[in-house]
């Protein structure tokens, strides 16, 4: 399934991502730091949404949040129920 979360306090805009059979299969960012969200991206395909969500939750960069702060965000909202 294809989730779309319109980020807040970052420089990306969005996130938008498919998860299948619990694990994350695509992630890309629309917006900000293309080197980190593509790594950030990269590194979330193959993995579950639960392994994830500690891992990036917390981490900041400007306001108190990060492009990975809010992918973690997005993983709670619309997966991890």
């Amino acid at each position: 399934m294809t989730y779309t979360y319109m980020m807040q306090g970052t420089c990306a805009k969005a996130v938008r991502f498919d998860v299948e059979n619990g694990v994350v299969t695509r992630c890309e960012f629309a917006g900000g730091c293309a080197g980190n969200t593509q790594g950030v991206a990269r590194l979330s395909i193959g993995r579950k949404p639960e392994e994830l969500i500690p891992l990036l939750k917390g981490i900041q960069c400007h306001g108190g949040t990060s492009c990975p702060d809010q992918f973690a965000r997005a993983l709670e909202k619309v997966v991890v129920k």
